[in-house]
This record gives C-alpha cells, sequence and structure tokens, in this order.
C-alpha cells in the first residue's frame, strides 16, 4: 500500500512508520514537527507541513497516491486543553477537517483515526467497552468525539470509510531500541518514572493514594506501543471488506495501579525510585480499564505485551540508552 502518515515524527506515529516500512508498505510522513522530532522519522519520504496550511496539503497530494491515510496529528495534554482550548479546536478539529476535505477531492477512502479513551469522560462502569456513554468532560475528549461524528457523516455523505481507535495508556518503545517516547514536557506515568531512576527529571509525584483501588492509587491500562501500531494495520485490513465507519477500543484489558507500576519499573531498574504522595488531581477516575474484546472479534487483534514489566523494560531500555548516548556526545 501507499500509506500517508499525518504526525509520523511523533511516539506513535513514528513507531507506525517504522512498522509500515517492514510490512513492505511505500509511507510517507506528514508532520509540522511543533511536538514530533525528525530523527524520529527514519523510513520513507518526510513531508514538512501543518493541516491548517491549505497550500502545504495541496502540496502533499499533488503528484501522489495513498491507498489510506493514518492520522496521529493532534494536540494531546488534557491540562493544556483546558487552558487553551481555541488552540486544540484549532488543531485536532479544523486540522482533520482538512485532511478530510483533501481526501474527499482526491477520491481517497480509507482514513485510521487516532481516538482515546477521554471521549469517555468519567466512566459509569470500571471496564469500558464501547457502548459505554460517551461524555468527555474536556476540550482534548471533546475535539477527539467531534472528529469521530465527523467521519460518520463524511462516510454517509462521501463514502470515506474509517476506523477510529480509542487509545487507553500508550506505553513503552521500540523493542529493538531505535524509537521512543521524547514528549517535551512529558505527562506520562513510566517515562516520568524512569527519569526520576535516572536522575533526568524531578522526584516522582503520585497524586493521591486514598482511592477506592487495591492499594489506593488509580488503576490504568496501559498498551505496549507496537501493540497499538498492529491493530492500525488490522484495521485497515478490516476495511477492505468492511465499509463503514467503525470504532474500537484498544488496550490490554488489565489494570495496573500507580504504585504497582512503579513496583514494576524498580524491579526492571534495579533499585528503589524516589517518590511522594501528594494531594489527588482533579478529575481522575479510580480505575480505567478497557474491554477491547470487540478488536479481537472484528479483526483479529489481540496484544502481544502483556507483562508490564516487559513494557516497562522496552522503555528503560531507550530512556538510558538516551541518556548514555548524551554523555558520550553521540
Amino acid at each position: 500500500m501507499n500509506v500517508l502518515v499525518c504526525g509520523g515524527a511523533g511516539y506513535i506515529g513514528s513507531h507506525m512508520v517504522k512498522m509500515l516500512h517492514r510490512a513492505g508498505h511505500e509511507v510517507v510522513t506528514f508532520d509540522n514537527l511543533s511536538t514530533g522530532y525528525r530523527h524520529a522519522v527514519k523510513w520513507g519520504e518526510f513531508v514538512r507541513g501543518d493541516l491548517l496550511n491549505q497550500t502545504d496539503l495541496v502540496k502533499l497530494f499533488q503528484g501522489r497516491h495513498f491507498d489510506v491515510v493514518m492520522h496521529f496529528s493532534a494536540r494531546s495534554l488534557v491540562g493544556e486543553s483546558v487552558q487553551n482550548p481555541a488552540l486544540y479546536y484549532r488543531n485536532n478539529v479544523i486540522g482533520t477537517f482538512n485532511l478530510l476535505e483533501e481526501m474527499r477531492k482526491r477520491k481517497i477512502g480509507k482514513f485510521i483515526f487516532s481516538s482515546s479513551a477521554a471521549v469517555y469522560g468519567n466512566p459509569v462502569t470500571d471496564r469500558i467497552d464501547e457502548n459505554q456513554p460517551t461524555n468527555p468532560i474536556n476540550p482534548y475528549g471533546r475535539t477527539k468525539l467531534m472528529v469521530e461524528q465527523m467521519l460518520k457523516d463524511f462516510e454517509a455523505a462521501f463514502g470515506i470509510n474509517s476506523v477510529s481507535l480509542r487509545y487507553f495508556n500508550a506505553a513503552g518503545a521500540d523493542p529493538e531500541g531505535e524509537l521512543g517516547e521524547e514528549h517535551n514536557p512529558e505527562t506520562h506515568l513510566i517515562p516520568n518514572i524512569l527519569k526520576a531512576a535516572l536522575g533526568q527529571g524531578p522526584e516522582l509525584k503520585i497524586f493521591g493514594d486514598d482511592y477506592d483501588t487495591r492499594d489506593g492509587t488509580c488503576v490504568r491500562d496501559y498498551i505496549h506501543i507496537n501493540d497499538l501500531c498492529s491493530a492500525h494495520l488490522k484495521a485497515v485490513e478490516y476495511l477492505e471488506n468492511n465499509p463503514g465507519c467503525h470504532v474500537f477500543n484498544l488496550g490490554n484489558g488489565s489494570g495496573f495501579s500507580v504504585k504497582e507500576i512503579l513496583q514494576a519499573a524498580e524491579q526492571v531498574v534495579g533499585k528503589p525510585i524516589a517518590h511522594k504522595i501528594v494531594e489527588r488531581r482533579s478529575g481522575d477516575p479510580a480505575t480505567l480499564v478497557a474491554d477491547a474484546s470487540c478488536a479481537t472479534a472484528h479483526f483479529g487483534w489481540k496484544p502481544g505485551f502483556t507483562d508490564i514489566g516487559k513494557i516497562i523494560a522496552t522503555a528503560w531500555d531507550f530512556h538510558s540508552s538516551q541518556v548514555l548516548g548524551r554523555a558520550q556526545g553521540t
């Protein structure tokens, strides 16, 4: 296939580009490098541009044919979305609309969208399936749900078939060590734990230990980055025989508390990791765990990384090698 990966210089997108290349597909990455990194795009063609710039989009599609578009370009910090909702509606909603419009003009009919469990808001059950009510509680989640609704209308009116994949917590790194998580600022638990272990970040904060969970800390579902990417390949295959507008959860189906993640990380790094308990953050549900059985039933996807220690170990290998590389000036 000829595949366009929007946001292919970011954490998930760069891993997707590598997997597509390894599978024998032709890949073009389109990214404005606002949060991604040029050095992460090691396979296929790279085109720098912005979804909000119509000239960039026209140049991207001129002279190129794409069989499918994968869309990872989004602002994704919940707190930032609350402070600056205009940035999120402009980037995540208008940018996606511009991309879909160009696809419509070019008669490209397959679209894989990077959605989020944030569309559910505060869950009504601990284990979340796709029938859970969608009631996002922040602008970031609302932008993801707006795009999902847009996709329904574009499928009905223009025949653009799509799969929206609602991720839970993406985690880990490329097992071969070429790629990993490089957010700035970093807000995700596992890399912040590992940065604390490496002395590259502040002391780890655990936000609340009085939740109604097995050890008082929040429970979350962590899915390895390669498992997320393999689901995208499965979703493309699914669209071949199942046109329409589809939504699937992606998660491991197992929940791990913050303390359990910390303990697993300490086993991986071989030493205690400094941390402190602080007050709860507003809006943090006690438990968020995916029911991803629909993805298994519909396109045969199953996570390959189910051991949290192995997920953390791939991240540790990447982060520790980055620190060593900086120390050696490489």
